[in-house]
């Protein structure tokens, strides 16, 4: 403790999330010493402690919640109001990341899933039990008429399944599923309503909320003036997406309009650790003389967990997803938006069950029909003149370029369309949605990638003359130099990502979800399945894979223990020997070390081979 007492204490703050993921260790060599470094911290900086605090008090292990508590309890000493705005805040804005229609729609996915694909009563049961604890204690006017609507429903569901439980008769199972189908369906029906929220009716309590001590959530820099919360816009807009986030508005001391991204339904943990990890490489970048004048710095954003399963993302203002832009200028030239689908499915209707040399034939002869020059109109298009036109597409291809060498480091996976977006004024490429990292994403059991990054022909298209091989390949090299020559820096934070105790689930491959009418008892056997994962040609493109930010939240990132340590130290151990090889020219052979130029080419040739894109999943938009 003696070397620690004697760093600053502002050193610390760089690493909190680091911090708290171990403050519930059972060796107290290492607890009391984090308890009493986390007092210091909350001395002297308090609102950068009290957020990722109350994400670690709501946790479902109660060592983990007992020891974020006794530091809540100690900063409460110093600063009771901020720690009792902090606590209001984050319970509140997780109600309304998630209503109780939502938090049930997917409760019952997760139970049928459970019940009808696992024949796993227990399970079943014990994912229904929270959410039938909480009708008793509706607390806003929207949670009212939630009760007043289902509640008759609910608790004679909830009946026939302790009966089935006392004596075991699946005609009282059959009952139950009956009923909590016909509550999905209703809610099913009315999500898609769900189009703005106000704060009124969901919460009333942050609705009158206003002058609080609290800052700003990401806004807190030492030694700058704080900017605290003045009040919340009384309106909220639902994002029309599969997970529905919310679009908030906080009115800042400073008089400006703060607005971020809401999310429920989604552990941000994993993505607030990346942005650590890019603010490291931007430092890197920036103090290397070969590519300081470059402007490669990654385009970071405010991440905030609110707890296991959800958070908000600062607002990447002025940019425009990928899909978007290409929906947009499709629509408008008269193109129909999933054509190299159509194009593919015309030659070979059962694409999917080809083998690849035969998917390889076809997906090419599809590729034949359009120029795929979508972007590189889109970029023509939106500038008023050649020379911001020059400038777009310039730092459109270099930051393109360091994020897919920074990507390949970090093994980041699902960079389809909806996850890549661009900036309206300077063309620059920014990343979002990090929830499959460390190749994850080519581990699943269905469609894994084949794919280091995305380099599709319609993003190679939008470069320069020489497309890939002029300021693309350059930027590659640069940054790939530098990665490599700073790969102990690069292998000590990752490593802290990696052995999180927090995040080590994610390391796991997604197991996909069984056929869901598979086991279904007569009953019901004729009904649609409640969770379903095919799609129509049009569903396709809102990709729909899960990632592992999003798949089975509250039953998989909710738990902080849930991985037996052996087996995550053990894929740890894989990940952090995969990195080392990506970071010392060893990841093609591991007896060869290349060079930087080989090493780029080989990862480009991957990239951009049609044997591997023709693999990729079609939501993913290979063609594109």
């Amino acid at each position: 403790m003696e070397g620690v007492e004697d760093l600053n204490v502002d050193l610390w703050l760089q690493v909190i999330p680091q911090i708290i993921a171990r403050i519930h260790s059972n060796v107290s060599e290492i607890s009391k010493p984090l308890q009493h470094l986390l007092s210091r911290i909350g001395k002297a900086h308090p609102q950068a402690l009290v957020y990722p605090l109350s994400v670690a008090s709501t946790s479902i292990s109660e060592e983990r919640r007992i020891a974020a508590q006794t530091a809540m309890n100690n900063m409460r000493q110093f600063n009771e109001t901020l720690v009792n705005q902090s606590e209001l805040v984050a319970k509140e804005l997780i109600r309304v990341a998630i209503l109780w229609p939502e938090m049930w729609h997917e409760g019952l996915e997760d139970a049928s899933r459970h019940y009808f694909g696992d024949h796993n009563v227990e399970a079943m049961i014990e994912r229904i039990l929270p959410l039938q604890e909480k009708l008793k204690h509706p607390e806003t006017t929207q949670e009212y008429a939630f009760i007043q609507a289902f509640e008759k429903d609910l608790v004679k569901a909830w009946e026939y399944c302790q009966r089935y439980k006392r004596n075991g008769d699946v005609s009282n199972m059959n009952k139950a599923w009956d009923i909590y189908y016909q509550v999905f369906r209703k809610i099913d029906k009315q999500l898609p309503t769900l189009t703005r929220l106000d704060l009124q009716t969901v919460s009333p309590l942050l609705n009158r909320a206003s002058d609080l001590d609290l800052a700003v959530p990401g806004t807190y820099k030492p030694g700058r003036p704080i900017v605290r919360i003045h009040t919340f816009n009384p309106v909220l807009k639902v994002i029309s997406s599969k997970q529905r986030p919310r679009k908030l508005t906080l009115y800042g001391s400073d008089g400006l309009d703060w607005h971020f991204l809401l999310k429920g339904h989604e552990d941000l943990r994993q993505d607030e650790r990346v942005m650590q990890l890019f603010g490291l490489v931007n430092n890197l970048l920036k103090k290397d003389a070969r590519t300081r004048n470059l402007d490669l710095s990654i385009q970071r954003y405010g991440v905030i967990p609110l707890s296991p399963h959800s958070g908000l993302i600062g607002w990447v203002v002025d940019s425009d997803t990928l899909h978007h832009l290409i929906r947009d200028y499709r629509q408008s030239h008269h193109i129909v938006l999933n054509q190299e689908h159509k194009d593919m499915l015309e030659i070979c209707n059962d694409y999917e069950k080809l083998p690849v040399i035969q998917k390889t034939e076809v997906f090419l002869e599809a590729l034949t029909k359009s120029d795929g020059k979508d972007v590189e109109q889109i970029l023509w298009l939106r500038s008023t003149n050649s020379e911001i036109w020059l400038m777009r597409r310039s730092n459109y291809t270099t930051s393109l370029a360091t994020m897919s060498m920074v990507g390949y480091i970090l093994g980041l996976g699902d960079r389809h369309p909806s996850n890549l977006m661009v900036d309206r004024h300077t063309g620059k490429i920014i990343h979002i949605d990090f929830g499959d990292c460390f190749e994850v994403a080519m581990q699943r059991e269905k469609y894994p990638e084949k794919i280091p990054f995305r380099l599709t022909r319609m993003l190679i298209n939008a470069m320069e003359v020489s497309g890939i091989d002029g300021t693309f390949r350059s930027i590659c090299e640069k940054v790939m130099t530098v990665l490599r020559e700073h790969s102990e820096s690069l292998v000590a934070v990752l490593e802290a990502f990696v052995y999180d105790p927090l995040l080590n689930w994610r390391l796991l491959p997604t197991k996909e979800v069984a056929n869901p009418t598979n086991g279904r008892r007569t009953s019901i056997s004729q009904r649609p399945p409640i969770y379903n994962n095919s799609l129509d040609d049009e569903e396709s493109f809102s990709y729909s894979i899960s990632s592992s930010s999003s798949v089975n939240t509250f039953d998989r990132g909710a738990n902080d223990e849930m991985v037996p340590q052996d087996v995550s130290n053990q894929r740890a151990v894989s990940v952090i020997n995969r990195i080392k090889m990506k970071l010392s020219g060893r990841d093609f052979n591991g007896n060869d070390v290349l060079d930087v130029t080989k090493q780029v080419d080989n990862l480009i040739d991957q990239a951009t081979s049609v044997q591997n894109l023709c693999q990729c999943y079609v939501g993913w938009c290979p063609f594109w």
